[in-house]
């Protein structure tokens, strides 16, 4: 069995890594939602993946979010609303978790950088 060393070691910033762009589907997204999530680590969306995620201001409405996330915010500044209205607000410096099933709103209120860790179950 080897034993991983520091070239294991992956960098986790924009730019770096898979650039995927997900598809939300549908018209959940506003017309000026522009996302990219540059995967640094996981091949599957059924294990847990990260890297680095970017966005531009605009809304994406979410039923039932696919997975439990960990954020960390890098620049710019995000917020949440829940279904019933409740809205929290992120930015540079913050992190937070995002449960699976959550519903509402992802709102990215100015050019936004984060890192984040997807984790299905």
């Amino acid at each position: 069995m080897r034993i991983p060393d520091v070239t294991d070691i992956v960098d986790i910033r924009v730019g770096q890594g898979k650039p995927v762009s997900p598809e939300w589907g549908g018209d959940n997204a506003s017309p000026t939602w522009r996302e990219t999530e540059w995967r640094a680590f996981g091949d599957s969306e059924q294990e847990p993946y990260g890297g680095a995620w970017e966005g531009q201001p605009g809304t994406l409405k979410l039923d039932d979010y696919p997975y439990d996330e960990v954020c960390v915010m890098l620049t710019g500044e995000v917020a949440l609303v829940d279904a019933k209205g409740g809205r929290r607000t992120f930015r540079a410096g913050q992190a937070f978790f995002v449960p699976k099933g959550f519903s509402g709103a992802w709102e990215t209120i100015e050019p936004s950088t984060k890192v984040f860790i997807a984790l299905p179950r």
